[in-house]
């Protein structure tokens, strides 16, 4: 027994899920795709759906957030096995942040191969304008500074090592492919590279902490993805991530500009398509080749 056991995600207990999915899954997904606020649609581009609500599913957590549909679907894209979450899990819920990122190890026992993790988030490069898309190329855990990370306790050597090295969590190739995607599809003008920053929330970041988040190198801040890209990577899955900038962070006092969840919605709502239209360009190129850290 681990000190995990018995908790909702010890590797048993991810099994059992993942086995219960399976029972009911078309085929075995090879692509796990991860929707963030307002980006839910991209389930609905799979073919042959099979959806199950969280609710349903053993062991798994249940979504409070509103624009997080909470349910899980099975289905192509593109000719490829998917599965999507219509919503994650947040630290700001409540949950043990292990917890939030089971869903991470349900995938891999699975059979998924490639995450695709999809969010919103605040703009702290000036450079950056709402509506752009960021393709992730590295993170700033700020919580794992304080030793909140997925990771924390006893390793469980079936999901991967002690140690798993984060400096390239971000696949490289996977990021090459969705630029030269997006220049196909002349997305080109509103793509980004940066750096994202995760936060606790549920609060929005204050001024000062917007500087000084810049001021460490972060373009855009959110409050989820990171957590699970730990996992991910810890589980030897690759990662794309993929960040919509929905609102400037505000990092002028005299500014009268107030971050909202609703404006994080509408811009999700409006890039939704050419998002939507990305992903599934890129699902269906993917090469099912695992890459490791060395």
């Amino acid at each position: 027994m681990t000190p995990d056991s018995a908790t909702g995600y010890s590797y048993e207990e991810c099994k059992a899920t993942a086995d219960w999915l399976l029972e009911r899954a078309p085929e075995r997904p090879l692509v796990g795709i991860v929707c963030g606020s307002g980006l839910g649609g991209l389930a609905k581009m799979l073919k042959d759906e099979l959806v199950i609500n969280y609710c349903d599913i053993p062991n798994f957590p249940q979504s409070t957030v509103h624009g997080h549909a909470g349910k899980l679907v099975f289905g192509t894209l593109k000719g490829k096995p998917c599965v999507c979450m219509q919503g994650r899990f947040h630290l700001y819920e409540g949950y043990a942040i292990q917890k939030t990122t089971m869903p991470i190890r349900v995938f891999k026992l699975m059979g998924v191969e490639t995450v695709i993790l999809t969010n919103a988030a605040g703009g702290l490069n000036q450079d950056f304008k709402v509506g752009d898309i960021m393709i992730i190329k590295d993170h700033i855990n700020i919580p794992g500074f304080a030793g909140n990370n997925p990771l924390v306790g006893a390793n469980d050597d079936r999901f991967g090592v002690r140690f798993p090295c984060m400096s390239d969590a971000y696949d490289r190739d996977l990021q090459q492919l969705v630029r030269a995607v997006a220049d196909e599809l002349d997305f080109s003008v509103f793509m980004r590279d940066g750096v994202y920053s995760v936060l606790g929330g549920p609060s929005f970041e204050t001024i000062a902490e917007c500087r000084a988040l810049r001021l460490l190198g972060a373009d855009a801040v959110g409050m989820s993805t990171v957590h699970e890209v730990i996992v991910a990577r810890h589980c030897g899955m690759r990662v794309l991530a993929l960040s919509l900038i929905t609102n400037q962070a505000v990092m002028d006092y005299q500014s009268e500009k107030k971050a909202n969840h609703e404006e994080v919605l509408e811009t999700g709502a409006l890039r939704a398509k050419q998002m939507e239209k990305l992903v599934s360009t890129v699902v269906s190129r993917i090469q099912n080749t695992l890459t490791h850290c060395s």
